[in-house]
């Protein structure tokens, strides 16, 4: 999935010296690598769920989707959100009283 998304990247822009120079270093070092850009394919990650740890409230589970910024060609906005009345909501609710206590208590 992430060669694929590099690939899309690559595609977005082919004269990026710094991608260019990071496949090259990686398609050295990694036979496994090699096969997947070889493959040629190219997905986006549009949506999805991904799994954060948290040191003060631990594991989130947030779904995420991506918007484009259509004014902005190029530019993404991604939206995280923590299903209503899961785990993951309430722990998004500690971790922002959490925020709030420390701000509250900052000069």
């Amino acid at each position: 999935m992430c060669v694929a998304i590099m690939r899309a990247e690559a595609g977005r822009d082919p004269h990026d010296r710094g991608l260019q120079n990071l496949v090259g270093e990686l398609s050295t070092r990694s036979a496994t690598f090699r096969t997947l850009w070889g493959a040629h394919d190219v997905r986006t990650h549009g949506s999805g769920t991904k799994r954060f740890r948290h040191p003060e409230v631990g594991e989130l589970v947030l779904a995420y989707e991506e918007l484009a910024i259509t004014a902005e060609p190029g530019l993404i906005l991604m939206v995280y959100t923590a299903e209503p009345a899961s785990v993951s909501a309430e722990r998004l609710r500690l971790l922002a009283s959490l925020a709030a206590e420390q701000e509250a208590f900052s000069p």
